[in-house]
């Protein structure tokens, strides 16, 4: 069931390690909803999935639109599990609040600073990936926007950044999560998958951002990964996914 007053701090707990995991985007009931079950029996509570898929190419899969939120809503309610998913515009702004428990402000949009006003409206949390284009302090300037319209309810998540480098998709920023943490009182999560690009190099990444102190990770999880519709490439099996979240919860006692 979805939740009207979510707490982030309750979601994130201080000094432990919370997962955000599923597909990049919603393909199927029954992809996302073997994943729901996957994930859930793991001990994760929140259950990502795109149904607005912005892509570079316009002939690349856009996602299922309102289907798609239906069918993650179900896979979640199903398995107890809460929705976090990408809204794109202030257009599908309510019909996207109306399946989700957590915004997302994708990348592209960390700048958008009309619907950051708008998502800074609502009662819902807002998880907010940093541009790839931009420094930490405009991330955090960026989170600003939507604190200031009275939502407190906010998660940072670093996502990588573009550099010269293309050995990787993108360039993960580890620095970001302690300058973050002297910045902000919010959650500060990673997003290993997109700047991996490459599955065998998101365990790795992973687990390097649970050492330098990340509160969560924010994982592309699909039970066929070399047959997903996007992102095929970067998006883990769930064998991966149970040796990385062993491990990121043992980095973590260690660390404590």
């Amino acid at each position: 069931m979805m939740s009207e007053m979510l707490s982030v701090k309750d979601l994130f707990p201080e000094g432990q390690i919370r997962f955000i995991a599923g597909p990049c985007a919603v393909e199927s009931d029954q992809q996302i909803d073997t994943t729901a079950k996957f994930l859930s029996q793991s001990g994760v509570r929140i259950l990502r999935g795109g149904a607005f898929k912005p892509r570079t190419s316009p002939e690349s899969f856009q996602g299922l639109g309102e289907e798609g939120l239906k069918l993650i809503r179900r896979a979640a309610d199903r398995n107890n599990m809460l929705v976090v998913t990408e809204v794109m515009d202030e257009e599908n702004l309510e019909l996207v609040g109306e399946y989700t428990d957590i915004f997302q402000i994708g990348s592209r949009n960390c700048q958008n600073f009309s619907l950051l006003r708008k998502v800074g409206k609502s009662e819902k949390p807002v998880l907010i990936k940093r541009g790839f284009g931009n420094t930490i302090e405009e991330f955090f300037q960026a989170s600003r926007y939507i604190s200031m319209g009275g939502n407190e309810q906010i998660i940072m998540v670093e996502r990588g950044i573009r550099t010269f480098e293309d050995s990787t998709r993108f360039t993960l920023d580890v620095s970001a999560i302690p300058v973050l943490k002297e910045k902000v009182k919010y959650p500060i999560v990673v997003d290993p998958s997109h700047p991996a690009g490459k599955r065998e190099y998101v365990p790795s990444l992973s687990y390097a951002a649970v050492g330098a102190g990340a509160d969560g990770l924010m994982i592309e999880v699909h039970p066929e990964p070399e047959k997903a519709l996007s992102d095929a490439r970067q998006q883990i099996d769930f064998n991966t996914f149970a040796e990385i979240y062993r491990k990121a919860l043992n980095i973590r006692e260690a660390m404590n």
